[in-house]
């Protein structure tokens, strides 16, 4: 029994994966989501928090809504609802704006196709910007980013964040095959998701996340840094 209990297990909640054992699992030790995402018109959402992210490895990265026990039993996903259009009317200039004010697209800044393609907070923001601030503004987007010095102790156990692999590594045991995932980028259309690097499109989320990964290499646990 003892050995069982400290055996490394890992979460299949999804958006944990988290490693645990069974004599180490407290009640709210795991943060999941309850239900599966929702993709339409390049947007990605996670149906029982709805937040969004049109980046693929930004939505991945959006904390879960839920606390609970981690577990070795794969959820069943509900499927949401398919949203229904919604007809904008167009009668008169003001019924549009008062749409567009209303409009939950438009009042979050992304874009939308009935009302046109900006927000009216950058709009108004670029009616005041002077060509001299629009020149000042260019200039300090070309001045290079201080660079951040990153202490990192090798016995520390981190997080790979390498796609498909989500595995606690020490750096001390770090290597060139230690890690196994897909170098993406991840491709949705057509109601099909999957890997580019390695070809393979299925039809259910669930089933994508299942997708083996392609490539080996180091851990990473920056997810801006693939591993290579």
């Amino acid at each position: 029994m003892e050995v069982r209990s400290a055996t490394k297990l890992q979460c299949q909640r999804i958006g944990c994966n988290a490693m645990f054992t069974d004599d180490d699992n407290p009640d709210g030790s795991c943060r999941f989501h309850a239900s599966g995402p929702f993709f339409h018109d390049g947007m990605k959402e996670w149906s029982c928090c709805k937040q969004r992210s049109h980046d693929f490895t930004l939505f991945l990265e959006i904390p879960g809504c839920k606390t609970g026990k981690h577990t070795t039993e794969k959820p069943v996903l509900a499927k949401p609802a398919p949203r229904q259009p919604v007809t904008v009317p167009t009668s008169s200039p003001h019924a549009n704006a008062s749409t567009k004010d209303s409009c939950s697209r438009c009042r979050q800044g992304f874009f939308c196709s009935d009302h046109g393609s900006q927000p009216k907070e950058q709009t108004m923001q670029n009616s005041l910007n002077t060509p001299v601030q629009v020149q000042e503004e260019k200039t300090e987007s070309l001045a290079p980013a201080p660079v951040k010095k990153v202490v990192i102790d090798i016995n520390q156990p981190q997080v790979c964040k390498n796609k498909g692999c989500g595995k606690t590594f020490k750096e001390r045991d770090n290597h060139e095959t230690a890690c196994s995932y897909h170098p993406g980028p991840a491709v949705f259309h057509d109601r099909l998701r999957g890997w580019k690097c390695c070809d393979v499109h299925v039809k259910e989320f669930d089933e994508f996340m299942e997708i083996p990964p392609c490539t080996k290499g180091w851990h990473s646990s920056s997810s801006a840094d693939q591993a290579v």
